[in-house]
């Protein structure tokens, strides 16, 4: 696009006003700037991208979307360079889906639930790949900054566009519909997350169920029929309804699901009179949900039974901190699933942890955020799933964690053996370092503020040339 053309697509004003083409990519990182890009300049809470517009001119940015004028490189100053970054990835959606002859013009995919979104977006950006050009890029971009960066990354040689779609309140989902309106809306669950901020898990079904709402009728909307608040969205849109689930009455369901040594599931994706094998590569029973959800989504896209069952097969883990299971050299085996947490997705990565070998399961595990009210009865009801789930040491890091060890303990855990309450990371690194031995899988999960990636990267670390 010209300088011109992004101006006009943000409403913005080009200063100076002057001549050049955007070739390159939309990025808001002045580090990851090459020749061609557009820089946008957001502000932030600890920095400002206004700071970094030098930087980006010596990177070789062609211009820059800013608040206010700057002599270092072309201008097109906006009132909220966010604001404008999804009106510019709106206008670049809109040329993609007017539809290119003999192609059939882009399909765009939007996903969202309480949990499991970047694995399901992750397995279907691969099952995709395999009937065309696919743009779905790892780790989650799902936000106002994120979405329509994702968004940009396509190009007329896209076949198909993955979106992951957040939500922290009601509207939010709906405005990055506006931004590209999916022909395909996935949701998956409605669970805890975020129920702090919502309210209730009826107020968080309203805020995802904007998705389905925002899709046209020729459009699909793919339904985990397991989850009554999903199913019940169905009302809602006006597009055609795929449910998904392991119940009999799911248009696209798992059958004969069986776990392997290394708690990778196999299962039979059953889709009308189509049966086809598929053995994931992902660990978790949890993931044959996931799996489901991207095998509708790859069906309503025009693929195969077949084909989605071998590329889901072939799928591989891309994002960080999910369910990442290395093996140390002395034998022990880490699980970083320490992206994010709420109280189903740590029940989920519980299952998966009992079923791994293991001489010792330990479970290493800090506070979630943004529960609300409920916040400590979650907790202590965490810690006693875990004993439940078979884990033989639960590690409470923090002092928002405590109520995890204490409903450890009142399931029965002995104190110190069973459950033990440190008070940061650099405790938790330290009792591990002694009481590790080859043969224990640990597992590492918190909510992403409490930052137990790092731990989970020091323990890796200790077992480096063991």
């Amino acid at each position: 696009m010209s300088l011109a053309e992004v101006a006009g697509a943000v409403g913005g004003r080009l200063t100076p006003d002057t001549t050049g083409t955007v070739r390159g990519k939309v990025t808001v990182d002045s580090r990851a700037v090459a020749p061609g890009d557009l820089f946008v300049a957001v502000p932030g809470e600890r920095v400002d991208g206004h700071d970094f517009l030098a930087a980006a001119a010596d990177a070789g940015a062609v211009a820059a979307l800013t608040t206010r004028p700057d002599g270092a490189l072309p201008c097109v100053v906006v009132e909220e360079p966010v604001a404008a970054l999804g009106r510019l990835a709106a206008a670049v959606h809109a040329r993609l889906t007017a539809g290119r002859p003999g192609t059939g013009g882009l399909v765009t995919i939007g996903i969202t639930g309480s949990s499991g979104k970047t694995s399901t977006k992750d397995l279907l950006g691969q099952v995709l790949a395999a009937a065309g050009a696919t743009v779905s890029p790892p780790g989650s971009y799902n936000n106002d900054i994120g979405l329509p960066l994702t968004v940009l990354d396509a190009d007329e040689d896209t076949r198909f566009l993955v979106l992951e779609m957040g939500s922290r309140g009601r509207g939010h989902i709906a405005r990055l519909c506006r931004v590209a309106r999916p022909d395909v809306g996935v949701v998956l669950n409605v669970g805890s997350a975020h129920l702090g901020e919502f309210g209730s898990a009826d107020g968080i079904a309203v805020a995802k169920g904007e998705l389905v709402e925002a899709l046209p009728a020729e459009g699909t909307a793919v339904l985990n029929a397991d989850d009554p608040r999903v199913i019940g969205m169905a009302p809602r849109t006006r597009a055609r309804v795929v449910t998904t689930g392991r119940s009999a009455g799911a248009d696209v369901r798992a059958e004969d699901v069986v776990l392997d040594e290394a708690g990778r599931a196999g299962f039979t994706l059953v889709t009308g009179g189509a049966r086809a094998r598929v053995r994931l590569q992902v660990v978790g029973e949890h993931q044959v949900a996931n799996a489901l959800s991207a095998a509708g989504a790859a069906l309503a896209a025009g693929m195969a039974p077949d084909a989605v069952a071998a590329a889901l097969s072939a799928a591989v883990p891309r994002s960080r901190w999910r369910m990442e299971v290395t093996r140390r050299d002395d034998g022990v085996i880490v699980v970083n699933d320490a992206y994010n947490a709420n109280p189903e997705s740590m029940r989920a990565a519980l299952a998966a942890l009992a079923g791994l070998p293991a001489r010792r399961r330990i479970a290493v595990l800090g506070a979630m955020a943004e529960l609300g009210p409920g916040a400590a009865d979650e907790h202590e009801r965490l810690g006693r799933d875990a004993v439940a789930a078979g884990v033989d040491l639960v590690v409470a890091v923090g002092p928002d964690a405590v109520g995890i060890a204490d409903g450890a303990l009142a399931a029965g855990a002995r104190d110190r053996e069973g459950a033990v309450r440190v008070p940061d990371r650099a405790a938790a690194r330290e009792l591990l370092t002694e009481v590790l031995v080859p043969g224990d899988v640990v597992l590492v999960k918190a909510s992403r503020s409490y930052g137990l990636e790092v731990l989970a990267a020091d323990l890796l670390a200790a077992g480096a040339g063991a």
